[in-house]
Protein backbone atom coordinates (compact mmCIF):
# COMPACT_ATOMS: atom_id res chain seq x y z
CA UNK A 1 0.00 0.00 0.00
CA UNK A 2 1.00 3.53 -0.89
CA UNK A 3 -0.32 6.33 1.62
CA UNK A 4 -0.58 9.77 -0.15
CA UNK A 5 -0.88 12.80 3.09
CA UNK A 6 -2.90 15.92 2.05
CA UNK A 7 -2.90 18.67 4.53
CA UNK A 8 -5.89 21.26 5.25
CA UNK A 9 -3.79 23.42 7.15
CA UNK A 10 -0.57 25.62 6.29
CA UNK A 11 0.67 25.06 10.06
CA UNK A 12 -0.08 20.72 9.16
CA UNK A 13 1.73 21.37 5.34
CA UNK A 14 4.93 22.71 7.57
CA UNK A 15 4.46 20.15 10.46
CA UNK A 16 4.60 17.55 7.13
CA UNK A 17 7.59 19.07 5.34
CA UNK A 18 10.10 19.21 8.24
CA UNK A 19 9.34 15.93 8.95
CA UNK A 20 10.00 14.27 5.41
CA UNK A 21 13.71 16.87 5.64
CA UNK A 22 14.15 15.67 8.97
CA UNK A 23 14.34 11.93 8.04
CA UNK A 24 16.16 12.51 4.74
CA UNK A 25 18.81 14.66 6.69
CA UNK A 26 19.36 11.55 8.86
CA UNK A 27 19.33 9.20 6.43
CA UNK A 28 22.16 10.61 4.58
CA UNK A 29 24.40 11.89 7.65
CA UNK A 30 24.76 7.72 8.45
CA UNK A 31 26.23 7.19 4.91
CA UNK A 32 29.75 8.31 4.60
CA UNK A 33 30.24 9.61 0.95
CA UNK A 34 31.25 12.81 0.19
CA UNK A 35 27.66 13.44 -1.77
CA UNK A 36 25.47 11.38 0.91
CA UNK A 37 27.03 14.51 3.18
CA UNK A 38 26.87 17.60 0.86
CA UNK A 39 22.74 16.33 0.32
CA UNK A 40 22.91 16.03 4.10
CA UNK A 41 24.00 19.89 4.50
CA UNK A 42 21.64 21.13 1.68
CA UNK A 43 18.99 19.22 4.14
CA UNK A 44 19.92 21.17 6.71
CA UNK A 45 19.78 24.76 4.98
CA UNK A 46 16.25 23.31 3.81
CA UNK A 47 15.68 22.70 7.16
CA UNK A 48 16.56 26.07 8.45
CA UNK A 49 14.56 27.80 5.99
CA UNK A 50 10.94 25.94 6.63
CA UNK A 51 11.81 26.09 10.56
CA UNK A 52 12.32 29.88 10.31
CA UNK A 53 7.88 30.59 11.16
CA UNK A 54 8.35 33.36 13.77
CA UNK A 55 5.68 31.46 15.17
CA UNK A 56 6.77 27.87 14.47
CA UNK A 57 8.31 26.89 18.04
CA UNK A 58 4.91 29.05 19.88
CA UNK A 59 2.96 26.93 17.37
CA UNK A 60 4.10 23.19 18.22
CA UNK A 61 4.75 23.99 22.03
CA UNK A 62 0.95 25.25 22.31
CA UNK A 63 -0.33 21.90 20.34
CA UNK A 64 1.46 19.74 22.13
CA UNK A 65 0.12 21.56 25.68
CA UNK A 66 -3.21 21.26 24.18
CA UNK A 67 -2.72 17.31 23.73
CA UNK A 68 -1.62 16.98 27.06
CA UNK A 69 -4.28 18.80 28.59
CA UNK A 70 -6.77 15.97 26.49
CA UNK A 71 -5.04 13.12 27.39
CA UNK A 72 -5.23 14.02 30.67
CA UNK A 73 -8.72 13.58 30.65
CA UNK A 74 -8.50 10.30 29.41
CA UNK A 75 -6.95 8.93 32.97
CA UNK A 76 -8.74 6.06 34.80
CA UNK A 77 -10.70 5.34 31.60
CA UNK A 78 -11.15 1.49 31.59
CA UNK A 79 -10.65 1.69 27.81
CA UNK A 80 -7.25 3.48 27.75
CA UNK A 81 -3.82 1.74 28.37
CA UNK A 82 -2.26 3.65 31.30
CA UNK A 83 1.06 2.58 30.22
CA UNK A 84 0.44 3.44 26.69
CA UNK A 85 -1.32 7.16 27.97
CA UNK A 86 1.92 7.71 30.40
CA UNK A 87 4.27 6.95 27.43
CA UNK A 88 2.46 9.72 25.35
CA UNK A 89 2.34 11.82 28.25
CA UNK A 90 6.04 11.77 29.31
CA UNK A 91 7.29 12.22 25.60
CA UNK A 92 5.09 15.28 25.05
CA UNK A 93 6.57 16.88 28.42
CA UNK A 94 10.09 15.69 27.23
CA UNK A 95 9.58 17.59 24.22
CA UNK A 96 8.21 20.74 25.40
CA UNK A 97 10.94 21.02 28.10
CA UNK A 98 13.40 20.58 24.99
CA UNK A 99 11.96 23.66 23.03
CA UNK A 100 11.32 25.79 26.00
CA UNK A 101 14.76 25.59 26.38
CA UNK A 102 15.79 26.65 22.77
CA UNK A 103 16.76 30.28 23.04
CA UNK A 104 16.14 33.10 20.25
CA UNK A 105 15.42 32.21 16.50
CA UNK A 106 15.45 28.47 15.60
CA UNK A 107 18.26 27.75 14.08
CA UNK A 108 20.41 31.38 14.30
CA UNK A 109 23.87 29.51 15.61
CA UNK A 110 23.42 28.54 11.95
CA UNK A 111 22.88 31.54 10.49
CA UNK A 112 26.00 32.73 12.72
CA UNK A 113 28.04 30.60 10.91
CA UNK A 114 29.86 32.92 7.94
CA UNK A 115 31.56 29.80 6.76
CA UNK A 116 27.64 27.68 7.08
CA UNK A 117 26.08 30.43 5.07
CA UNK A 118 28.62 31.36 2.33
CA UNK A 119 28.05 28.11 1.31
CA UNK A 120 24.34 28.34 1.50
CA UNK A 121 24.42 31.20 -0.50
CA UNK A 122 26.01 29.43 -3.33
CA UNK A 123 24.24 26.16 -3.56
CA UNK A 124 21.36 28.38 -3.98
CA UNK A 125 22.77 28.91 -8.09
CA UNK A 126 22.77 25.89 -10.08
CA UNK A 127 25.95 24.31 -9.63
CA UNK A 128 28.12 26.79 -7.76
CA UNK A 129 29.25 24.38 -5.12
CA UNK A 130 31.75 23.69 -7.54
CA UNK A 131 35.48 23.12 -6.08
CA UNK A 132 36.88 25.98 -7.83
CA UNK A 133 34.07 28.26 -6.03
CA UNK A 134 34.04 26.73 -2.83
CA UNK A 135 37.89 25.27 -1.95
CA UNK A 136 37.41 25.07 1.71
CA UNK A 137 33.90 23.15 1.46
CA UNK A 138 35.70 21.14 -1.39
CA UNK A 139 38.55 20.43 1.36
CA UNK A 140 35.84 19.25 4.33
CA UNK A 141 34.31 17.01 1.64
CA UNK A 142 37.99 15.34 1.88
CA UNK A 143 37.81 14.76 5.58
CA UNK A 144 37.14 11.91 6.98
CA UNK A 145 33.93 10.39 7.26
CA UNK A 146 33.82 10.27 10.97
CA UNK A 147 35.01 14.01 11.17
CA UNK A 148 31.71 14.94 8.49
CA UNK A 149 29.24 12.92 10.42
CA UNK A 150 30.47 14.58 13.89
CA UNK A 151 30.05 18.05 12.24
CA UNK A 152 26.83 17.53 10.78
CA UNK A 153 25.21 15.99 13.85
CA UNK A 154 26.50 18.91 15.82
CA UNK A 155 25.06 21.12 13.35
CA UNK A 156 21.66 19.49 13.22
CA UNK A 157 21.04 18.35 16.53
CA UNK A 158 20.18 21.35 18.37
CA UNK A 159 16.94 21.74 16.06
CA UNK A 160 15.84 18.13 17.30
CA UNK A 161 13.64 19.34 19.66
CA UNK A 162 11.63 20.82 16.51
CA UNK A 163 11.66 17.19 15.10
CA UNK A 164 10.80 15.65 17.83
CA UNK A 165 7.61 18.10 19.17
CA UNK A 166 6.66 17.68 15.20
CA UNK A 167 6.31 13.82 15.05
CA UNK A 168 5.00 13.73 18.82
CA UNK A 169 1.88 16.22 17.03
CA UNK A 170 1.98 13.85 13.70
CA UNK A 171 1.90 10.94 15.46
CA UNK A 172 -1.07 11.96 17.14
CA UNK A 173 -3.11 13.62 14.35
CA UNK A 174 -2.79 10.22 12.32
CA UNK A 175 -3.57 7.99 14.59
CA UNK A 176 -6.79 10.26 15.19
CA UNK A 177 -9.17 8.94 12.38
CA UNK A 178 -10.51 5.88 11.37
CA UNK A 179 -10.22 4.44 7.79
CA UNK A 180 -12.83 4.01 5.34
CA UNK A 181 -12.75 1.54 2.25
CA UNK A 182 -14.12 3.52 -0.73
CA UNK A 183 -14.64 3.10 -4.26
CA UNK A 184 -14.07 5.97 -6.89
CA UNK A 185 -16.21 5.19 -10.14
CA UNK A 186 -14.21 5.74 -12.97
CA UNK A 187 -10.96 7.73 -11.29
CA UNK A 188 -13.46 10.21 -9.70
CA UNK A 189 -14.74 10.55 -6.04
CA UNK A 190 -16.42 13.76 -4.37
CA UNK A 191 -17.70 13.68 -0.18
CA UNK A 192 -19.73 16.67 1.22
CA UNK A 193 -18.20 17.08 4.26
CA UNK A 194 -21.09 18.81 5.88
CA UNK A 195 -19.07 20.32 8.46
CA UNK A 196 -16.80 17.96 9.10
CA UNK A 197 -13.41 19.20 10.42
CA UNK A 198 -10.11 18.02 9.29
CA UNK A 199 -6.26 18.87 9.53
CA UNK A 200 -5.35 16.31 6.65
CA UNK A 201 -6.96 13.52 3.95
CA UNK A 202 -5.25 10.06 3.96
CA UNK A 203 -5.85 8.25 0.97
CA UNK A 204 -4.19 4.74 0.59
CA UNK A 205 -4.27 2.83 -2.50
CA UNK A 206 -2.92 -0.13 -3.42
CA UNK A 207 1.20 -0.10 -5.22
CA UNK A 208 -0.23 -2.27 -7.94
CA UNK A 209 -3.17 0.83 -9.10
CA UNK A 210 -1.05 2.73 -11.89
CA UNK A 211 -2.59 5.87 -10.83
CA UNK A 212 -2.18 8.78 -8.28
CA UNK A 213 -4.54 10.76 -6.44
CA UNK A 214 -4.91 14.70 -6.52
CA UNK A 215 -7.05 15.81 -3.86
CA UNK A 216 -8.35 19.58 -3.69
CA UNK A 217 -10.91 19.95 -0.48
CA UNK A 218 -12.41 23.00 1.76
CA UNK A 219 -14.77 23.23 4.70
CA UNK A 220 -17.77 21.79 2.04
CA UNK A 221 -16.20 19.10 -0.25
CA UNK A 222 -14.24 16.66 -0.96
CA UNK A 223 -12.50 15.92 -4.58
CA UNK A 224 -10.46 13.36 -5.20
CA UNK A 225 -9.37 12.70 -9.02
CA UNK A 226 -7.24 9.74 -9.70
CA UNK A 227 -4.36 10.24 -12.36
CA UNK A 228 -3.32 7.44 -14.81
CA UNK A 229 0.36 6.57 -14.43
CA UNK A 230 0.22 4.41 -17.23
CA UNK A 231 3.71 5.22 -19.42
CA UNK A 232 1.73 5.89 -22.53
CA UNK A 233 -0.65 7.99 -21.42
CA UNK A 234 -0.61 11.59 -20.61
CA UNK A 235 -0.08 12.12 -16.94
CA UNK A 236 -3.23 14.61 -16.66
CA UNK A 237 -5.68 11.84 -17.57
CA UNK A 238 -7.87 10.59 -15.15
CA UNK A 239 -7.90 7.18 -14.67
CA UNK A 240 -11.04 5.38 -16.56
CA UNK A 241 -11.41 2.44 -14.11
CA UNK A 242 -12.64 1.97 -10.58
CA UNK A 243 -10.38 2.05 -7.90
CA UNK A 244 -10.56 0.90 -4.66
CA UNK A 245 -9.18 3.27 -1.73
CA UNK A 246 -8.78 3.78 2.15
CA UNK A 247 -9.82 7.27 3.55
CA UNK A 248 -8.56 9.03 6.41
CA UNK A 249 -9.88 12.03 8.35
CA UNK A 250 -7.33 13.46 10.73
CA UNK A 251 -8.13 15.97 13.46
CA UNK A 252 -6.38 17.59 16.26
Amino acid sequence: MITYEYPLSERIRTLLRLEDLFERSQHFIARSDPQDHHVALLTLFEILEVSSRADLKSDVLQELERQKQVLLSFRNNPEISEDALTGVLSDIEQASAALFAMTGKIGQYLREDEWLMSIKQRTGIPGGACEFDLPSYHFWLHRSAEERIGQLAAWTSPLYPVRDGTAIILRILRESGKPQALNAQNGNFQQMLGGKTAAMVRVRLDASEPCVPEISANKYVLNIRFLSQIPEEPKSKTADWDIGFELTFCNL
